[in-house]
Order: structure tokens, then C-alpha cells, then sequence
């Protein structure tokens, strides 16, 4: 069965047919879900986690605040320390005790 069928959900059978398919979806959904799980939970017994890796250290966090007080604009410590400007305002306003 595929989209360009006609199912006619006026009849019984039309109706039981694209109730059965849901159900089926549903099914395939969850199914799906906890293999994820599963998969993440034994990544984690074996002391792996995912995500992105952390590129903002302290030592790089410390050098930026220098930069920022011998007047470079947060643009410039951020090349200078080989981050994003962005990735550089988040570890300020996380830390909050910068310059």
C-alpha cells in the first residue's frame, strides 16, 4: 500500500485499514524509542557520553578575560583563543565574573 492508494474511510474497511496503519506507525515509533534508549544507556555503562565535545576551557576562559581587559573587543578574544564569539559570550554570562 503506498500514499497513491485510494483508501476509502467512509467504508469499514477503509476505516480499519488506516486505523491499522496508525497503529503500525505507532508501533514501528516506539520500537524505535527504545532501541535509542537502550543504546544511550549502554554507551553510558561503558562510560561514553555524547554530545558535543566542550571547547571553552578554564585556561582559554582565562586568557579571553585577559584579552578582554587589554581592550580587545569579545569578536578578537574569541579568534584569539580559536572560539566562536558566541561560544565566548556563553562561558562569560555562564561564569558572569568576567573583566
Amino acid at each position: 500500500m503506498s500514499l497513491l492508494e485510494n483508501i476509502d474511510t467512509t467504508t469499514s474497511s477503509g476505516k480499519f485499514i488506516f486505523h491499522l496503519f496508525g497503529v503500525l506507525a505507532q508501533f514501528e515509533k516506539d520500537l524505535i524509542q527504545e532501541r535509542t534508549r537502550a543504546g544511550l544507556k549502554a554507551a553510558r555503562d561503558q562510560g561514553r557520553i555524547g554530545g558535543k565535545p566542550v571547547v571553552m576551557t578554564d585556561e582559554k576562559l582565562k586568557k579571553a578575560k585577559e584579552h578582554l581587559k587589554n581592550g580587545l573587543n569579545v569578536r578578537e578574544a574569541a579568534a584569539r583563543i580559536k572560539v566562536s564569539a558566541t561560544t565566548l559570550y556563553k562561558a562569560l554570562n555562564i561564569k558572569k565574573s568576567y573583566m
